[in-house]
């Protein structure tokens, strides 16, 4: 697929003066030899002494309905404790608004010990579990109580690391997972980049663990989907409000709105290839 190979020889001109574990020998990735480096105007991220972009507070600063769309297409790096890093291109999003939002966790602007991640800075990470079993990540926005779920990640690196992880993980299949299914959905994303509890209210622009760098070519308005949100059940008109955003045409989508493709077809909105 040229755009994944794009995308691989940007990262690892992104990563040429970071070392790795010789261990990464589970990674077989294809590189380009004088790729050009990430772009360093931008004033979402800086340069840090391993040459490696992270994107910074000023980025999460934002509104969240703003922030879930401007975070499709951005990379989610976890380090792994081996050395070894995972990537991810971040495909769907789902918006909480907070306050009067009744699927939000914040709803009514109650703070509680499990939702405190909600109303701390931008760019905290809230860590929550569902059923028991499974943990979903979202990340803070600015407004009281307001967060970005992340649904889905296209996997970029460290796809073998995602595989394990997702096998030894509770109640998992067991077996040999495609590309597509390894991170397409909030749960499976998590158990696929070792997120659990322990990341709750870390900040995504300190922590040596976890991370976000700027994606390449970012999508255009054509190339993101609006619709529901998934699985919040009986919530009067938020359930009905179009607080989900995908990149259309994009195969490691958790649920695809067909409907709403077709709509946009209709008004003449082409995805780009």
């Amino acid at each position: 697929m040229p755009r994944k190979r794009k995308l691989l020889a940007q990262l690892s001109a992104l990563q040429s003066t970071t070392s790795f574990p010789q261990i990464d020998a589970l990674e077989k990735l294809n590189t380009t030899p004088g790729a050009e480096p990430s772009p360093k105007s931008s004033k979402y991220f800086v340069i840090e002494e391993k040459n490696s972009p992270r994107l910074q507070a000023d980025f999460f600063n934002q509104p969240c309905v703003s922030l879930a769309k401007s975070f499709l297409g951005q990379i989610l790096v976890r380090k792994l404790p081996d050395g070894r890093e995972l990537w991810g291109r971040i495909v769907e999003t789902e918006a909480y608004l907070g306050g009067d939002d009744e699927a939000s966790h914040s709803k009514g602007g109650k703070q509680t010990q499990r939702n405190a991640a909600m109303f701390m800075k931008p760019g905290t990470l809230y860590v929550y579990q569902i059923y028991g079993i499974y943990f979903c990540i979202n990340v803070s926005s600015q407004g009281e109580g307001a967060a970005v779920l992340l649904r889905s990640l296209e996997p970029l690196q460290g796809l073998d690391a995602m595989r394990e992880l997702r096998r030894t993980s509770r109640k998992a299949p067991t077996k040999l997972l495609k590309d597509w299914q390894l991170c397409n959905g909030p749960s499976k994303l998590c158990q696929a980049f070792g997120i659990d509890k322990v990341f709750d209210q870390r900040d995504l622009t300190q922590d040596a663990d976890i991370w976000m760098v700027p994606g390449q070519d970012p999508p255009g308005e054509q190339d993101v989907v609006a619709t529901t949100r998934i699985g919040i059940g009986d919530r009067g008109e938020w359930a009905q409000k179009p607080l989900r955003f995908y990149l259309r045409g994009n195969k490691f989508v958790s649920v695809v709105d067909k409907k709403m493709e077709r709509e946009m077809a209709a008004r003449g909105h082409s995805p780009c290839s």
